[in-house]
């Protein structure tokens, strides 16, 4: 399932072209799926595809198309503090979205049948906090994740708030999807070769909705011989955070609002905002006039005539200079502070998470 929208030359083109379709239609989805970029959860020789509107699968390792990941983000209705389940987690890419939202204080579990690619998804986990650009610009709920078939799910669990399932549900199967819901809580999954979200009004009252057709592989049952006794698997515990967690919790969003005016956009000098604005008045991306949005210049004649007029006032500079004309990229203000801190350099190590960046 996929092919709803162009192909894009990297993540931030093809989630103008999801807008422009409008599969992404709030600012809060817009910001999770730029921060994540698709391709790192790509195997590395597969990344030239990572920005086709196209499901993707290797062995065990699947990702749905991105249309469909828009649809779901965005018919959860997600905000800070949320209890989420991701039915068949994956490679953690949309769990890891999930987590940008709903904030160091939600829950945010995942069940997944394969082993192997739960492995996969912690190690995309890890890399995203360690090295992303975009990690520290979010107050992140870490996604925690289990193996096991959401099939056989202890019935005595914790119900939540919102609920994905990656996977085509069976209609015998609906109820019990169901019951894993608080009351007011968002179930959405393939029922029937139809995107359908559900909301739980009462004990035992739901509104449904239909989406838009897709097509998704079936769960997959559990296997259980006439005498064994049915398999549970468990989801993760809700563990309260430790003190020492809260406080970094505590100062990482005092630095971050005393330099983003609390939207997460930061505003001081230097900032990913003003570079970018900076930028944009310019008539530049923040990578450098090679790496211009292409995709709105394809769509407007008289701006690809602009465009090529820029371009040769570019090159005429460039002959003259001698060099390419470069924004300074933009600065991390919150790793910057923190370093700044009268701290032992183990506690600001601990306090950026033991980034790399």
């Amino acid at each position: 399932m996929g092919g709803a929208v162009s192909a894009g030359e990297d993540n931030d083109d093809l989630i103008d072209n999801l807008k422009e379709a409008y599969y992404i239609r709030t600012d809060l989805v817009e910001r999770a799926f730029r921060a994540i970029d698709r391709a790192d959860y790509y195997l590395d020789e597969y990344r030239d595809n990572a920005y086709k509107d196209l499901a993707w699968r290797h062995g065990n390792i699947h990702l749905s198309a991105p249309c469909i990941y828009s649809e779901v983000m965005e018919a959860l209705e997600l905000h800070p503090g949320l209890s989420f389940l991701n039915l068949g987690s994956g490679t953690g890419y949309l769990s890891t979205m999930v987590g940008l939202i709903l904030g160091p204080f939600g829950v945010n579990h995942g069940i997944e049948l394969h082993a192997d690619v739960i492995e996969y998804a912690y190690q995309k986990l890890d890399s995203f906090i360690k090295t992303s650009d975009s990690f520290d610009k979010f107050e992140f709920c870490e996604p925690s994740f289990v193996v096991g078939n959401c099939l056989e799910i202890p019935p005595e669990s914790r119900h939540y708030d919102r609920v994905y399932c990656g996977a085509g549900v069976q209609k015998e199967h609906e109820e019990y999807m169901k019951n894993l819901l608080k009351v007011g809580g968002i179930l959405v999954m393939p029922l029937e070769e139809k995107l359908t979200k559900i909301v739980r009004t009462g004990l035992s009252s739901w509104e449904t909705k239909k989406i838009i057709s897709v097509s998704f592989a079936p769960l997959v049952l559990p296997k259980h011989s006439p005498k064994s006794k049915p398999k549970m698997a468990p989801l993760p515990k809700y563990e309260v955070r430790t003190l020492q967690e809260l406080a970094r919790i505590c100062i990482r969003h005092t630095l971050r609002v005393t330099t983003d005016g609390g939207d997460g956009q930061a505003r001081g000098r230097g900032s990913s905002f003003s570079v970018g604005r900076g930028l944009a008045a310019a008539g530049l991306h923040k990578y450098g006039p090679r790496f211009k949005r292409r995709r709105v210049h394809r769509r407007h004649c008289n701006t690809l005539m602009l465009e090529a007029e820029e371009r040769d006032e570019e090159e005429e500079e460039e002959k003259e200079t001698g060099e390419l004309l470069r924004p300074q990229p933009a600065v991390n203000v919150l790793r910057e502070r923190i370093l700044g801190l009268p701290l032992p350099e183990p506690l600001k190590m601990y306090l950026l998470y033991y980034r790399e960046k």
